[in-house]
């Protein structure tokens, strides 16, 4: 099943690029997700007679769109049809602790489809949601309460930049780089553990599906593990009493 979804999502992309190259426009997907997008990185050399660039809004996000087409083709610039909404509550003091599946179920009961959807980035209680801009009016109208609370949705320009304060430095001793090891180590998972998520084609590295359970970590790599969340291994600290790596990373969410 998964093979079949895998092979229409490849043709749609196929598509899509063959019509940005025979009729001069640029056309964009959806949002889709790290799976999905590590379907295009798989074809990216069938489809480079056409430029293409993904993007969700800002540099962190990770659902993103692809954009086919490029100036120097078309001679013109589009920009992706990505919006922003801010969605506060009405009075703050009163609000429930609101959570990102909190947010997304609430958009999820409009019956939009999750392709309309970018990531949700939580900032003091209030969701800042990058969505398609044709899907943006529809939720400003809408969206007027999750769990219980009533909120308020209002394009914004002002996305929250995601900074080391708002991370956790967890600092680890590992016996090397390797990938498998660190995962366990982060997420307090046996090794057998660890290496099964990668059999599951769980583990993404700088947004690309990552299989080899022995690859070598560099500093500055961002490590996603679905179901778990995402961290960002910073660097070696030096060799323990035991002959252990120090090391550290910075986990998104906690």
């Amino acid at each position: 099943m998964i093979m079949e979804e895998d092979e229409l999502l490849k043709k749609r992309f196929r598509e899509l690029a063959d019509k940005a190259w025979q009729n001069n426009i640029y056309t964009f997907t959806g949002f889709l997700s790290l799976s999905d997008l590590s379907c295009f990185y798989e074809m990216e050399r069938e489809l480079s007679f056409v430029p293409a660039v993904v993007f969700g809004g800002s540099e962190d996000t990770e659902r993103a769109m692809i954009r086919f087409g490029s100036k120097e083709l078309f001679g013109y610039e589009e920009e992706f049809p990505v919006t922003c909404l801010k969605i506060r509550p009405l009075m703050q003091k009163f609000a429930d602790d609101l959570s990102h599946r909190d947010f997304l179920g609430a958009l999820m009961n409009l019956g939009i489809e999750r392709s309309t959807l970018g990531d949700i980035i939580l900032k003091d209680n209030q969701g800042y949601l990058f969505c398609t801009s044709t899907i943006a009016p529809f939720i400003i109208e809408n969206l007027c309460r999750i769990k219980h609370t009533q909120v308020l949705c209002e394009e914004t320009k002002d996305i929250p930049v995601q900074s080391k304060e708002d991370l956790t430095e967890i600092r680890i001793q590992i016996s090397s780089e390797r990938i498998d090891g660190i995962v366990s180590r982060v997420y307090k998972l046996s090794r057998s553990e660890s290496v099964e998520l990668f059999r599951q084609k769980k583990i993404f590295v700088n947004g690309r599906l990552c299989e080899n359970n022995s690859r070598m970590l560099k500093a500055g790599d961002k490590v996603s593990v679905r179901g778990f969340g995402k961290f960002i291994y910073t660097e070696k600290q030096g060799i323990s009493k035991k002959g252990k790596l120090n090391a550290s990373v910075l986990v998104y969410g906690r």
